[in-house]
């Protein structure tokens, strides 16, 4: 029970080291990043649309 909660207690500690390491975006970043990944959803979204739409045709000609 002893090892369990000191290797719980390890683990916090060496995460909360990690999370000191790391570079967080600045607000204008992030919301370019954001914008970005909006952005390829609906292109990604419009291209299955797209796609979507003309395998359901060529199903409808050949039926």
């Amino acid at each position: 029970m002893k090892r369990s909660f000191k290797s719980m207690f390890s683990f916090f500690t060496e995460s909360w080291s990690e999370l000191k390491k790391v570079r967080w975006p600045s607000r204008k970043e992030l919301t370019n990043y954001t914008l970005i990944v909006l952005g390829t959803i609906v292109v990604v979204a419009i291209y299955f649309w797209v796609l979507d739409i003309g395998i359901s045709a060529v199903i409808e000609a050949i039926i």
